[in-house]
């Protein structure tokens, strides 16, 4: 199918939080492609199964799926199911991010029938499958080891009546954007003993994930959360064992803030819109006493008594001097080697105790486990690189450090996941020195070195047709190595005309050749009236 559009000059995008409306008809008579705007936007996909939005002034958006074929319809015909794709042996499989509030805090499925159409909109596009998020708070709300996964078993069965294959997102933080804290229980143990959280110099605690400082110690209910993580994983693999390998093809594991291996270094409040480089998260009371410990291993007590007294707050320029200073910084003394030796190593030694845990939770399935390493690509262009440093790797332009992040995924056969792919080095703020693309690509050399195998994310939802470009490059360029591209995230603005016509494009690019639209019906009585919450931040999970 070739898709074609005819753009109306009177098509508004609205704010970013514009409610959506979302609806996929059959009309047997339509064949082209086409918006217009008459307070709607309607984009028709061929036979008249269409997207149509109208622009209301709320925060999410609006998804409907009506049908006005037989009512003997079925959700995918014999033909749609034996379909086959002329793509090549070795391209890239495309996931796309379900919305990260698919399932609700209550345990049910966000708008059922919307999505069910949206996932029905991306098999006719071709995509390989979606990513689902699934919140350690949900899941595991109310009390430690009571689960509940009917509302995820719910999407799965869903995704798999499409043929389509699922990536399924443990997420062991919490979500601001969407309002869904860690567990109840959880929280009860932090207002008991708050140092289970991160804390930065002022006192502030970050409450969107527990320090790693405390991975084994018992602060859960007499239980280490490493105990919690193995076991929430354990009791996932046993309710959703008929699914793994034939639908559920990859899970990747929590690692930290946003589901990624770092510090959350700009979690702090800032007075400015200057772009720092963060904070280091090493004040609170379990943290402090292994940084301690440590000083007095080495023979410099003195040295373990607090974090760095010059760094930088959030929002100051982080070279302008102390610590980050390009020449003469502390980052370049002995105090400042063995200072960020232990806080890098901090992190690696969480890493891989959580790599450890999936890896052994899912030895026996017949499923990719990974995990997210972040793209700190601010100040990359400096020598200290201390957006890198705050974040937790010990990377400067003396020192490699990803060459020991990349050796845990090695030694637990994880694929790594890389968002950025989406962000080129022109369209950065010149005065914060940064190189996404650069970054990158040391990153990418570290996983060629130790045989770890990558997937790919985007970064952002806005300035989408450079970005598709950037993507396209990083897959399709000869000495790519991702394999598997997961696309952030279903919601209002990925459906609107004026992304979705691109994204298909992009597909195509990818030589997944866009199906037609005749093997897909639309399961009648397919309607739903409100979507909560999407946003065309960037949605992690």
């Amino acid at each position: 199918m070739e898709v074609s559009v005819i753009r109306s000059s009177q098509v508004n995008l609205g704010r970013i939080c514009d409610v959506g409306f979302f609806s996929l008809s059959k009309n047997l008579n339509a064949k082209i492609c086409n918006l217009s705007n008459n307070n709607s936007k309607r984009y028709n996909l061929g036979r008249n199964q269409s997207l149509v939005w109208h622009s209301k002034s709320a925060i999410g958006f609006t998804l409907r799926a009506s049908a006005t074929a037989q009512a003997d319809a079925t959700v995918i015909s014999d033909k749609a199911s034996k379909i086959t794709r002329t793509k090549p042996n070795d391209g890239v499989k495309l996931f796309v991010g379900m919305p990260l509030d698919t399932v609700s805090k209550s345990n049910t499925i966000n708008h059922a029938r919307a999505i069910s159409a949206g996932l029905k909109a991306l098999k006719l596009l071709g995509v390989d499958g979606v990513e689902l998020p699934v919140w350690w708070g949900i899941a595991e709300n109310e009390i430690m080891g009571k689960y509940e996964w009917t509302a995820y078993l719910a999407v799965v069965e869903m995704v798999q009546k499409l043929s389509l294959k699922l990536h399924v997102s443990l997420c062991f933080h919490a979500s601001q954007e969407c309002k869904i804290p860690l567990p109840e229980w959880v929280s009860r143990n932090g207002e008991v003993d708050p140092n289970i959280y991160f804390m930065d110099r002022l006192g502030q605690q970050y409450k969107d994930c527990l320090s790693l400082a405390v991975d084994d110690v018992p602060v859960l209910d007499g239980k280490t959360p490493v105990d919690v993580y193995k076991e929430f994983c354990e009791n996932f693999k046993s309710a959703f064992s008929p699914f793994l390998g034939p639908t559920i093809t990859g899970i990747s594991i929590g690692l930290g803030p946003d589901g990624e291996l770092r510090y959350p270094s700009h979690h702090g409040r800032v007075k400015s819109n200057y772009h720092g480089a963060g904070e280091f998260q090493c004040y609170d009371k379990n943290m402090l006493s292994n940084l301690k410990q440590h000083a007095e291993k080495h023979g410099n007590p003195l040295w373990g008594l607090d974090g760095p007294h010059d760094a930088p707050a959030y929002d100051n320029c982080p070279i302008s001097g102390g610590f980050f200073m390009e020449n003469g910084g502390s980052w370049e003394t002995p105090y400042g080697d063995f200072f960020l030796s232990w806080y890098s190593n901090q992190l690696i030694s969480h890493g891989d105790r959580i790599l450890s845990l999936a890896a052994s939770a899912f030895k026996d399935a017949s499923i990719t486990v990974s995990a997210k390493v972040p793209l700190m690509h601010s100040w990359y262009k400096t020598r200290s690189h201390p957006s890198e440093l705050t974040a937790g790797f010990y990377n400067t332009a003396k020192r490699d450090g990803y060459d020991d992040i990349a050796k845990i995924f090695s030694k637990y056969s994880c694929k790594m996941i890389l968002p950025g792919m989406d962000l080129s080095d022109e369209f950065e703020q010149v005065e914060s020195r940064s190189s996404p693309e650069s970054l990158l690509a040391q990153i990418t050399s570290s996983c060629r070195t130790h045989g770890v195998e990558m997937s790919g994310q985007n970064s952002l939802v806005s300035g989408v047709s450079k970005g598709l470009k950037r993507i396209r490059k990083n897959l399709m360029d000869e000495n790519a190595v991702a394999d598997l591209f997961m696309y952030q995230r279903m919601g209002a603005y990925f459906f609107s005309p004026e992304h979705f016509s691109l994204f298909a494009q992009f597909v195509r690019g990818l030589n997944q050749p866009i199906q037609s639209l005749d093997d897909l019906t639309v399961e009648k009585g397919d309607d739903i009236e409100s979507i909560p919450g999407s946003s065309l931040h960037m949605q992690t999970a």
